[in-house]
């Protein structure tokens, strides 16, 4: 179209942004609306709306690049209502030695929505958007702040200039929204469990000295596959007593009305625990949630009684430790004494092929690393001793025998910590074993000629002895669910271990499993509340409609004699079974939880009890932190927002991670 006699058209009607880069003109009767970048044509009458001019201006838009100069002086403009960005047209087709061209490029932020209020086009859904933003700074870990840098803002608005960009607060709310979404996700999972929950705790550091709780759900689903689900992460005062704490937890089980379906709890290895735990499992007892009167409630990690008893080792053992860092610091300080170091290990027939290397202060296991490889250089320390007058720090032949020695406990608890976080199937059954090979290894340490070394591993087993007191029921129980070891797994350990005075220990033991299995098999004080738990349990009375359950409850007594005697009448359990046949063959790949998932219609109260059993988190460390000396501690960035923020973010992070996998 020939549009020499055109004119312009300017009127205050044209309220869409998109005229901000169209010129409106007018030849005859015929609008057209001309591009100002590219100088394309096209319908520019009333009713054609402008989505197909905003369509245009999104590709046209895209060879465009914002310089941040002028984006930096638009901030102090924000108030105002106008952003004033500077428009750098690329040509695609312009060489890379080619200058630039830079125009100006007004962007009016109140003039983002049509005329009747829509946002932009089919092109930009703003909420999606905003939510698509929320959705990365959770799952990323990025700080709410970057919505606002002006790296990301440019960025944005080069991809994206008819998304209105956000502010923290917005984000902050947006996330808001995500977490509540998932929670009730969360909460409906959780409600339809079909076995019970274990929960762990741990402790978060702040960088502003604050200190959070973090609740994690651990559980089998019903494909039999081990889940957890982080619930809670609550700013606590850290000067509160174990009553606050207890009743902060209450509140949060309550929360998710998990609390008549909690099972048991993993805390740290450290008395300092132990209120808090009595307290909670004296409550629950009170209105009969537990088994066994909650036997299998109080639960400490395993891979936290290593680190402690790895610190009580290394901390009477730290003056020869010292002497090796510095020894290897002075080896290191210099070209020249690194190659005198080498060749006197050279001619003392030294063949390692391992590097000299200072161990990390907050990861244990590379103290390990680092005493055994100056282990094989012991002789060339000891000779460069001799040959430098100013090297002064070479250990003694006594310590040298007793970095023997704690090297070679320190190897023990690395193998076995490597056992708790690279199992493929990390379920409560793979422990007993590791843990009684402690305790063995713990009595022959004790019988150490060196006092220095009994001393130390006394003092390390009598903190094994608090956490075996805990925890060794609920160990034994586990492996006994193993059919690849069953009781025969105890009886071997105990023999060991206990000597002359295992029997009596392993019908304890015994004892317990079956009062364990004959709550799951009569029902709980809960069987009318927990789904019917009575109706899946082959031979049990069956269930009992709403308007019955207090006669029901009166005759708990029944239910649990009927059972008795059915058993004396010659109908064998499904313990009775599952013991007495052969065990299964034992293999490197062999996967617990499908065992069971197969075999639970020939043993469905035992697939029950296994259920639950098996979920309890024997160890609440992850992979990451399992070597690490200190607690963890939560980002820079997220710790300085508002606890319920950082809640939503920390739980929302988790449960859209899972989902991400």
């Amino acid at each position: 179209m020939d549009l020499s006699d055109a004119v312009i058209v300017k009127s205050s009607r044209l309220k869409s942004v998109v005229w901000n880069d169209f010129d409106r003109v007018k030849k005859g009767d015929t609008f057209v609306a001309i591009c100002r970048h590219c100088k394309k044509k096209l319908s520019g009458s009333s009713s054609s709306g402008t989505s197909h001019l905003r369509n245009h201006l999104i590709r046209c838009q895209r060879r465009s690049n914002h310089g941040i100069t002028q984006f930096l002086s638009a901030r102090e403009k924000k108030k105002e209502g106008t952003l004033a960005l500077a428009n750098v047209n690329v040509d695609q087709e312009q060489r890379r030695d080619e200058p630039l061209v830079i125009v100006n490029y007004k962007f009016e932020q109140g003039q983002l929505k049509d005329d009747d209020g829509s946002v932009a086009s089919g092109n930009l859904d703003q909420r999606r958007s905003q939510f698509d933003i929320a959705r990365m700074i959770i799952l990323h870990g990025y700080p709410v702040q970057m919505v606002e840098h002006v790296g990301f803002r440019v960025f944005v608005k080069n991809l994206q200039p008819l998304f209105e960009l956000v502010t923290t607060d917005t984000v902050e709310a947006d996330c808001m929204d995500i977490y509540i979404q998932e929670k009730q996700k969360v909460y409906e999972v959780l409600d339809k469990l079909p076995g019970k929950i274990s929960l762990s705790a741990n402790s978060w550091s702040a960088s502003d000295d604050a200190e959070y709780l973090c609740l994690t759900a651990h559980y089998i689903d019903e494909t039999w596959q081990l889940k957890k689900k982080l619930l809670n992460f609550v700013l606590v005062d850290p000067t509160h007593t174990g009553d606050m704490h207890s009743e902060v937890i209450m509140t949060c089980l309550m929360d998710w009305d998990i609390d008549r379906k909690l099972f048991s709890m993993t805390f740290d290895s450290h008395s300092a625990n132990d209120n808090v735990v009595h307290r909670i499992r004296d409550r629950l007892s009170q209105n009969r949630f537990l088994f066994c009167n909650g036997m299998l409630f109080d639960i400490r990690c395993a891979a936290s009684l290593l680190r402690l008893m790895v610190h009580d080792l290394l901390e009477v053992f730290s003056e020869v430790t010292h002497k090796i860092r510095e020894s290897i610091r002075y080896v290191r300080s210099s070209h020249v004494t690194l190659m005198k170091f080498n060749e006197i290990a050279s001619q003392g027939g030294v063949e390692s092929q391992k590097c000299l290397c200072l161990d990390n202060p907050s990861r244990w296991d590379s103290t390990y690393f680092m005493l055994e490889v100056s282990l094989e250089y012991r002789w060339a320390f000891s000779l460069l001793q001799e040959q430098d007058s100013a090297y002064s720090m070479c250990p003694t032949d006594l310590e040298w025998e007793r970095v023997t020695t704690i090297t070679s406990y320190l190897k023990h608890f690395v193998e076995v910590a490597n056992v708790f976080v690279k199992n493929k199937y990390p379920t409560a059954n793979i422990y007993f074993s590791e843990i009684c090979d402690i305790h063995l290894h713990l009595i022959e340490w004790c019988k150490n000629s060196d006092d220095c070394i009994s001393s130390m591993a006394l003092k390390m087993k009598n903190r094994f002895d608090e956490y075996w007191e805990k925890c060794s029921f609920a160990l034994a129980v586990a492996a006994m669910l193993d059919p690849r070891f069953k009781i025969k797994l105890i009886e071997y350990y105990y023999q060991q271990i206990f000597g002359s005075g295992s029997a009596e220990l392993i019908d304890e033991v015994f004892e317990y499993i079956k009062a364990l299995y004959n709550e799951h098999s009569i029902g709980s004080p809960l069987a009318s509340l927990d789904q019917g738990l009575t109706c899946q349990v082959s031979g049990s009375i069956g269930c009992l409609p709403s308007s019955e359950r207090d006669s029901k409850d009166r005759l708990m007594g029944f239910d649990k004699f009927l059972h008795e005697t059915s058993q004396s009448q010659g109908t064998k359990s499904d313990l009775d079974k599952y013991l007495e046949e052969p065990l299964f063959p034992r293999s490197v790949d062999f996967n617990i939880l499908n065992w069971w998932k197969v075999h639970t219609p020939r043993y469905p109260i035992l697939a029950m009890m296994a259920r639950n059993i098996l979920g309890i988190p024997m160890s609440k460390v992850t992979p990451e932190f399992a070597f690490n000396n200190g607690g963890r501690v939560l980002d820079r960035e997220w710790s300085s927002l508002r606890p319920t923020t950082v809640q939503a973010l920390m739980c929302s992070q988790d449960w859209m991670g899972e989902v991400e996998k």
